[in-house]
């Protein structure tokens, strides 16, 4: 994705434009947000305008929900975000897992790098035109799937601060509406799932600052349950958000102190499966752990 053909990606643009609108208009937005009535030109994006600050989210790609249990839910992250200071995080989850410690099961490491303000412009240009979400709206359902996944990207460059949500993406039907709009922001996803292109570019492992841990009682039966690793910390301390719209399960932001405390190596991707015993009351507790992303430490 990263590439000097930024040509190739207007080449398309006007195609996608006019699949994304639903309705075959030519109307595109240009580097300001402003439409245009040019359909036979390609739209300007040299300098796309956005945030600059290191926790200002300009891009962001994630994937949730759906029919899964609640120790996937508590370790679900954004696989792809863009900062405003260049900063990318991000994770391929089209990579083999890694493999298991006992009950555990360990999540890859997010990869970070630095962008340059002219690599910035590629990736909003090709995620604005190439990717569809310069034209996009808000909600794309599918009534065909039930209990699958939405994917979610968020924008916050050109003029345009929206957020596109797109329920089972990846799983369309022949024929159904939206199909080509659809493929565009498949497309996009896979790009910034492995916007390093396997390594084509130098990336170094995400150090979190700070973790979420989340505690959920649990049966007996694991093998490898663990002792309470901590003196000051119990499983009252593990509470769920009284905002509705925020994270539900039982959670607590960890140290990497507290985090190295639980002996897991490696644990910077976050994990989940661990049996911990309760201290005193001898209760059986599931643990997950996800690392916090810059914009949520605060």
């Amino acid at each position: 994705m990263l590439t000097p053909l930024r040509s190739a990606f207007l080449a398309v643009l006007i195609v996608v434009l006019a699949a994304c609108g639903g309705t075959g208009a030519s109307v595109a937005p240009t580097a300001s947000g402003t439409p245009t009535d040019a359909p036979n030109e390609s739209p300007d994006f040299g300098a796309i305008e956005h945030p600059t600050g290191p926790t200002d989210v300009v891009l962001r790609f994630e994937e949730g929900g759906g029919f899964v249990m609640p120790a996937f839910l508590a370790t679900q992250a954004p696989i792809f975000t863009l900062y405003g200071d260049g900063t990318i995080i991000f994770r391929n989850p089209a990579l083999d897992p890694l493999e298991p410690i006992g009950s555990v099961y360990p999540m890859r490491p997010f990869r970070t790098a630095r962008l340059t303000e002219e690599q910035i412009q590629e990736v909003l240009a090709s995620a604005l035109g190439e990717g569809g979400l310069g034209v996009a709206r808000p909600d794309y359902p599918n009534d065909q799937i039930s209990d699958a996944s939405t994917a979610v990207f968020t924008i916050d460059a050109g003029g345009l601060k929206k957020t596109v949500s797109i329920y089972a993406l990846g799983l369309e039907l022949e024929g159904m509406p939206d199909g080509p709009v659809r493929a565009a922001f498949a497309k996009l996803a896979s790009q910034l799932g492995n916007i390093d292109d396997s390594g084509a570019f130098a990336t170094a492992e995400y150090a979190p600052e700070l973790y979420r841990g989340v505690l959920l009682v649990s049966q007996p039966g694991a093998p490898d349950a663990r002792p309470w690793p901590w003196t000051e910390i119990a499983p009252a301390d593990f509470v769920s958000n009284a905002d509705p719209n925020a994270f539900q399960l039982p959670a607590r932001v960890m140290s990497v102190e507290e985090v190295e405390a639980l002996g897991i190596d490696p644990l910077q991707g976050g994990f989940q499966g661990l049996t911990l015993i309760g201290p005193n009351d001898g209760k059986v507790y599931s643990f997950s752990l996800r690392p916090l992303l810059p914009d949520e430490l605060a």
